[in-house]
């Protein structure tokens, strides 16, 4: 594997670390960031338009690193003390940024993080849910328009702006047509959830995969959910079981080759954190779907995954609790970093 990328990852309690050599050695980076060291990073996002740039979203603020992710500024904004969940660069303007957070809110810049507003969505975001505060878990800009934004709430569905994010409608619930998992809703019962919709409405990422149709896919504890009407109406795909006594086949993280709107990813597990994990893989845009072969024992369900444009064959994934792979193929096979961590929340790639 070459030395040509650098890999970051956003930790729970250790801040960020990261790795200048394709991911053989790593430094925690607490030195080089000016804040507490021991904060939670769980959001990581390259900026397009600038090769060496990263944005960081933590629960003491948002960061930004000009040099790969070895130092990092923090930028002053009102998400100042909120926990950031999400973070989108605009692909032709560097200086339009969307951040979210839980508390639920939406805040935006258009002046490279120099000044923040707080969006009107954030007001029409359910307040409480029954998993506690709603978070704002994913935002993708829409490839085929980008004043066109999407985002994903955990636990209040898909949201879309036409307008570059001044005005949001929210998609039609995501329902299943087959109805509700009486396994699961057994389960989720324990937790005073009585109504399947609540857990469709768990959404955590979203993925576009333009094509005739344009297929726009989000994840949620029970599968994924996929529209080609731009959210009008939604069908269910479920995976698996990974064993007998599960009662789901919970899903985080989905990624689109960025070259191929036909390969998609989606990072799998028996729950969450659960202590089985794979990655899904689809070569033919859903039609048929199969778990890669990762190496060794996964010890968590596969949280979170990125892709660059400069090299759309090199994939990177995380476990929850701490395992890094690498894949220089497409995500057909797959290695192991040696090095482990306590709990990642976050991961990125970027040449160096």
């Amino acid at each position: 594997m070459a030395n040509d990328f650098s890999i970051c990852v956003g930790t729970v309690g250790e801040g960020i670390w990261s790795s200048p050599d394709s991911g053989k050695t790593w430094d925690r980076r607490w030195k080089n960031w000016p804040g507490p060291g021991e904060n939670e990073v769980r959001a990581l996002a390259y900026d397009p338009n600038n090769i060496r740039r990263l944005y960081a979203g933590s629960d003491v603020g948002i960061y930004r690193s000009e040099n790969g992710g070895m130092n990092w500024e923090k930028l002053e904004s009102p998400m100042d003390g909120k926990q950031i969940w999400s973070v989108a660069v605009h692909p032709d303007d560097p200086d339009h940024i969307l951040a979210g957070t839980t508390p639920p809110g939406l805040f935006r810049t258009k002046d490279g993080g120099k000044s923040w507003k707080r969006l009107p969505v954030s007001d029409d975001i359910a307040q409480m849910c029954f998993a506690g505060a709603p978070k704002v878990s994913a935002i993708a800009f829409d490839p085929r328009d980008s004043r066109t934004v999407w985002m994903t709430v955990e636990i209040d569905g898909v949201w879309k702006s036409l307008d570059g994010g001044d005005t949001w409608v929210q998609m039609s619930p995501l329902t299943s047509k087959s109805g509700g998992d009486e396994k699961l809703m057994k389960t989720l019962a324990q937790f005073g959830v009585t109504d399947m919709s609540e857990i469709y409405q768990d959404v955590h990422d979203i993925a576009i995969c333009p094509g005739n149709p344009t297929r726009v896919t989000v994840t949620c504890p029970a599968g994924i959910f996929t529209t080609t009407d731009e959210g009008e109406s939604w069908d269910l795909h479920q995976f698996p079981l990974f064993r007998d006594k599960d009662f789901i086949s919970y899903c985080r993280v989905i990624m689109v080759k960025p070259d191929d709107p036909n390969v998609v990813f989606v990072g799998n597990g028996d729950s969450i954190p659960g202590d089985i994990g794979t990655i899904q893989r689809t070569a033919d845009g859903g039609k048929t779907w199969a778990p890669v072969k990762l190496p060794g024992k996964i010890n968590s369900h596969i949280y979170w995954m990125a892709s660059h444009p400069t090299d759309p064959n090199r994939v990177v994934a995380n476990s929850l609790y701490g395992q890094i792979f690498i894949s220089e193929d497409g995500g057909k096979s797959w290695e192991k970093s040696e090095q482990e961590f306590g709990e990642v929340r976050a991961i990125a790639w970027i040449p160096n």
